[in-house]
């Protein structure tokens, strides 16, 4: 995006129903300021203390969660100590990097689901997160 199309913080706010208040508005400019990404809470809060933002890691936390509610972001799941999230809402898929906490995404062209089971009456299957862990080899 160019900077004459790119859409600002308070303006993605409140397209997405969330009144742009100074501590959103400031979690916002830090999350999509670097392009798609993942990232924990506590590397939004670490980067908001780095960037002078006066906010807790309750906050931080309570703000990520209304910015997935309102489908700004989307919450990935790659392991059960820590929860990761993606600036990409696109369908999409990704790689976890074992070791490294390191998140990569995979196009969604590049994945081809079949044979998925039939969900139970009256549900439909939303998304399909695929989740591929990556370890380095031991090369010798």
């Amino acid at each position: 995006m160019t900077k004459a199309t790119e859409v600002s913080s308070e303006e993605r706010l409140r397209h997405s129903g969330l009144r742009p208040t100074r501590q959103r508005v400031a979690l916002a400019d830090l999350i999509f300021a670097k392009g798609d990404r993942h990232l924990t809470v506590e590397e939004l809060h670490e980067e908001a203390v780095m960037a002078g933002v006066p906010v807790s890691l309750a906050t931080v936390y309570n703000t990520l969660h209304q910015f997935t509610e309102a489908g700004m972001i989307r919450v990935l799941a790659v392991e059960s100590a820590k929860t990761y999230f993606d600036t990409n809402v696109s369908d999409h898929h990704h790689f976890f990097v074992e070791g490294q906490n390191e998140v990569l995404d995979i196009p969604v062209s590049n994945i081809h689901i079949d044979n998925l089971p039939e969900p139970p009456e009256g549900m439909e299957i939303a998304h399909v997160d695929v989740v591929i862990r990556l370890r380095r080899r031991n090369d010798r």
